[in-house]
């Protein structure tokens, strides 16, 4: 056995590294390489690492850092659309597996608690295999985030029957049902509401990547640690951390790349050596009891979760690849099963077989979950690859920001918002910046930051009559969709009726979900009651065309004027469709065309005349 810390050390990072390159030789996951590597150094294999090392709570962080990821990169827009479905599959998860839990058990001779026991550790589940599914980039497919979604019901009624079990025939009154109430009640409000504010006023004081890697990781182990003394446990807490932060850590941005970083190549790994460490293989020989219990259980487990999945399926009209998706992401079994069966056994509801027979089933489960989502994950990958180079449309975009040099921030929108090899300049005034964009076609932005990016939590869009008649409006859309999603604000458009149907229509595509409210703006001559219903943390957009374009308006010009006089102190854009050349524009939802209307353009004119005469008369 090796004792020196050092060593230890060097060989736990030995083995981070070379398990990886000697899983993608063999073509095995990563996950079941850790856990086989954990068995053989730990306390019963070779007998390398003692039991009750720092492994064992850095391994623990591990299984917190996944739930957390998973809150984290749920996708906000398809996961408001998803979310009576992630309730209900939720449902389907914890029911099916429970009931055949209960019945095998009663079979098995158990008594009714046992039994319900049982039930509740087969329809818990961890989403340890959810690294896989990130790094392949499907995590934001539907079925993913149905599953994700579901796993927290799943979960808190798993837990809720081991508490229930607990508190009626093992500690009777030692917490008393009010007392708890209020504990959870109180992690609640912590975990949803004052967490978010304390991560949104830190990342607008400091906005360096390396310091909000710290806030969230901390947020993470207080949430964790306040589940615990609410009665609950840990992952259910980093999970609600996660979904609560989801909006304030953008999935491209430098923050989450560090947690990305830290969480893949060090918290997992060192939480899959720690279950290894766990298994005991010299149960299969300990007597034919535990091998038919492990047995049992791994059917029953996969029986259970299959026909979750088959059910959720069925109700939501997914593909074959996304229900192996749902079953590989909810059969695994770790944390939640520990926390059962290790409570079970120290109350006497479990004896020792069970406890045995559990630990295999963990073993066995965590190697075929691994398998089963990493084939569904590259299927659904190539399947949105493909989907992407038949799609796919070569936008290119210019982005500046005027009087400041803001690089790093404009790097960021683009990242954030995915824009394709865009262009950054910065222009030393508002005449260059509109000589600049009137002598290209491409779509620009002019962009002004007055807080980071992610700290945002509503976006303010005006749009223009016709706009919807651009040639590209649907890119500036899809810009605004995007950055939506990746920052998790709410979007408000201001706009006339018919430019409102297009963009309920638009809102409503398959795979393109977004989630807006509306408000009345009649002509462009009204953009200014944006200024009455602004708030502090929104991010004002103006949709601008330039002329010659079915939108424009002559009083786009005093747009810049009205952005520095009246939205100063927030941030702000303007967007400019792409440009095509003749005024003859289709439709994009009707296939009509529309022609520049001269008389619009005289009138507006006219009183942009008039308007400037008033303002002068005001000064004097």
């Amino acid at each position: 056995m090796i004792t020196n810390p050092l060593a230890i050390i060097a060989l736990v990072l030995a083995t981070i590294l070379l398990v990886p390159m000697v899983c993608r030789k063999i073509r095995i996951p990563s996950i079941v390489g850790f856990i086989l590597v954990g068995i053989l150094v730990g306390p019963y294999g070779f007998e390398l690492i003692p039991s009750g090392t720092t492994i064992q709570t850095l391994g623990k962080i591990g299984m917190l850092y996944i739930m957390l990821q998973a809150g984290i990169e749920v996708d906000v827009n398809d996961f408001r659309q998803q979310r009576n479905n992630a309730i209900v599959f939720g449902f389907y998860s914890f029911i099916f597996p429970f009931l055949l839990g209960l019945g095998t058990s009663l079979l098995l001779g158990f008594n009714w608690v046992t039994s319900a026991l049982l039930g509740a550790m087969y329809s818990s589940h961890t989403l340890m295999t959810y690294p896989i599914i990130s790094r392949y980039g499907v995590q934001k497919n539907s079925a993913a985030n149905i599953a994700i979604g579901g796993t927290m019901l799943t979960i808190t009624l798993s837990l809720l029957v081991l508490a229930y079990l607990k508190s009626h025939y093992v500690y009777s009154g030692e917490l008393s049902f009010w007392r708890q109430l209020f504990r959870i009640g109180l992690t609640l409000l912590h975990i949803l509401v004052i967490f978010p504010k304390v991560a949104q006023r830190f990342f607008k004081r400091w906005s360096d990547a390396t310091s909000g890697f710290l806030i969230v990781m901390t947020l993470m182990v207080f949430s964790a640690w306040m589940a615990e003394w609410a009665g609950l446990e840990g992952i259910l807490g980093a999970f609600m951390c996660g979904a609560s932060l989801n909006r304030l850590v953008p999935n491209l941005s430098p923050v989450m790349q560090r947690i990305n970083f830290v969480g893949n190549n060090l918290f997992v790994p060192l939480f899959l050596l720690g279950v290894g460490m766990m298994i005991d293989v010299t149960l299969l020989w300990s007597g034919w009891m535990t091998i038919i219990l492990a047995v049992v259980m791994i059917a029953t487990k996969l029986a259970g979760k299959w026909l979750a999945s088959w059910a959720g399926q069925k109700s939501f009209g997914l593909q074959s690849v996304e229900r192996q998706l749902m079953f590989g992401l909810t059969h695994a079994t770790a944390a939640g099963t520990l926390a059962i069966v290790t409570i079970g056994y120290e109350t006497g509801i479990f004896n020792a077989e069970i406890l045995n027979a559990a630990v295999l089933m963990i073993l066995v489960l965590c190697t075929s979950a691994s398998f089963v989502t990493e084939y569904a994950a590259k299927q659904l990958a190539l399947q949105e690859q493909a989907r992407l180079e038949a799609d796919k449309i070569d936008d290119s975009w210019l982005l500046m920001t005027v009087a400041e040099n803001r690089h790093y921030e404009l790097q960021e929108l683009s990242e954030l918002s995915e824009l394709h090899q865009p262009e950054f300049t910065n222009e030393a005034d508002w005449n260059d910046a509109a000589q600049l964009i009137n002598s290209q076609r491409k779509a620009a932005i002019i962009y002004h930051p007055a807080q980071p990016i992610n700290t945002i939590s509503r976006i303010l869009v005006a749009v223009p009559r016709y706009a919807e008649k651009e040639h590209d409006f649907i890119s500036c859309f899809g810009f605004v969709r995007r950055l939506s999603s990746q920052i998790g604000a709410r979007v408000v458009f201001f706009t006339n009726e018919e430019t409102q149907k297009s963009l309920q229509a638009f809102c409503r595509r398959k795979g393109k979900f977004l989630r807006a409210s509306y408000r009345e703006m009649e002509d462009w001559e009204d953009v200014l009651m944006i200024a009455k219903q602004k708030a502090q943390d929104d991010l004002i957009v103006m949709i601008n065309a330039r002329p010659s374009t079915p939108s424009y308006n002559p009083l786009f010009e005093q747009v810049p004027n009205m952005l520095s006089r009246f939205f100063k102190d927030h941030s702000y854009m303007i967007v400019y469709p792409e440009q095509e050349t003749g005024n003859a524009v289709p439709d994009l939802l009707t296939g009509d065309t529309t022609q520049t209307s001269k008389t619009w353009h005289i009138v507006s004119t006219l009183k942009r005349w008039i308007l400037r005469k008033l303002e002068k008369i005001q000064h004097l």
